[in-house]
């Protein structure tokens, strides 16, 4: 079986022109680069607009000055040190400060840029004792960096314990390396293992797959998600959505179609986050209304599960709808419980990329108490 070799330094990328080396010097200077033969390998570079290039190749652009590190705040949401309880019942554990590539449009770069914050989870006891001590907690999010960077053996000890939380339900784990390097799966019979063992009928193991691009899905990556599944793992897709990668009609159709026929639920798509580096990849949210719609268009039910949202400092924030002069939001999920399910209508801004840019907001409706 094939075993990915990574590449830390993009002047082993062999695709790349000296030219191409030359203009990227600078950006190299500030963001890092990381990826490896497989997933190059499905790129076309006679192709400079190559869809799979712009997830992987950095960008001149990235340099504009735009966004902020952590545009999320999720700083304010951590009670330890790679534990974020955000949502009152899911809690974050960033366990992994490794990625099977580093995604150019990466919300959570700043771990990577400024690795002396610690960030990551390193005291397990910690964290499973905060879990312990709040009943509302009924899922966990496994992530990072990617969260099947972490070896099986690791895994296993995370899982294992959380297990024996009664009051956590799901354990997700959240990972590109169904994209990126699938060969993580099919190389690990342990991992299928503890899937099997872990993944209970009434209590089951999540995987949030990336997959960004329909080329993504290989034969490979099939095979991957389907011995997944076969092992009792759900499988969901999240991806923001992309300029020049997937804000086309027909490609995201496409890769709402295709999720639906491999058993992966399409969940959520997110406007991409204002993050320092961002801006070549991010799109405007109303534009990205109008193709989240007209991809939906092309789908079964099953491929249109997906929900086009911001992930807020306040919380996920769905773009509902939108008419003329107004566009229509809600709290898919809040911060403050007492948010939940308000929704804000607002006048229209065609430049905004983020719901703080919408200055005007007409009518707000709180969600009604049964």
């Amino acid at each position: 079986m094939h075993t990915p070799q990574y590449i830390n330094d993009i002047n082993k990328v062999p695709g790349l022109t000296s030219r191409d080396l030359e203009q990227l010097a600078p950006v190299m200077d500030t963001f890092e680069f990381r990826s490896n033969d497989y997933y190059l390998s499905l790129v076309d570079w006679d192709d400079p607009d190559d869809p799979i290039r712009k997830i992987i190749i950095p960008a001149v652009q990235e340099l504009d000055q735009w966004g902020r590190l952590d545009a999320s705040n999720e700083q304010s949401y951590s009670v330890l040190p790679g534990l974020q309880h955000k949502y009152v019942s899911t809690a974050v554990f960033l366990a992994s400060d490794a990625c099977g590539g580093f995604c150019r449009y990466c919300f959570r770069k700043r771990l990577f840029i400024h690795p002396e914050q610690r960030e990551v989870l390193t005291d397990l006891d910690a964290a499973c004792e905060y879990v312990r001590n709040h009943p509302e907690i009924n899922n966990v999010l496994i992530t990072g960096g990617d969260g099947l960077m972490l070896s099986t053996s690791r895994l296993e000890k995370l899982i294992s314990r959380l297990r024996r939380i009664e009051h956590v339900k799901i354990i997700r784990i959240g990972t590109k390396l169904l994209s990126y390097n699938p060969y993580r799966v099919l190389n690990d019979q342990d991992l299928l293992e503890l899937v099997k063992q872990y993944s209970l009928p009434d209590r089951r193991i999540y995987f949030m797959t990336h997959y960004t691009h329909p080329r993504e899905m290989t034969d490979v990556s099939l095979e991957a998600c389907d011995r997944l599944i076969r092992s009792g793992g759900i499988l969901c897709n999240q991806t923001p959505m992309l300029r020049g990668v997937n804000d086309d009609p027909e490609v995201l159709g496409e890769l709402f179609n295709r999720l639906s026929y491999m058993g992966v639920a399409p969940y959520y798509i997110f406007i991409c986050r204002p993050t320092v580096g961002n801006k070549p990849y991010a799109v405007p949210v109303e534009e990205a209304f109008n193709v989240f719609q007209n991809a939906r268009s092309k789908c079964s039910g099953l491929g249109k599960r997906a929900k086009l949202t911001m992930s807020h400092a306040s919380g996920k924030i769905e773009v509902l709808a939108m008419t003329d002069e107004n566009i229509v939001f809600r709290y898919h999920r809040a911060a403050d419980p007492d948010e939940s399910g308000k929704v804000h209508i607002c006048t229209r801004n065609p430049k905004a990329y983020w719901f703080d840019d919408y200055k005007e907001i007409l009518e707000t409706y709180e969600q009604q108490e049964s």
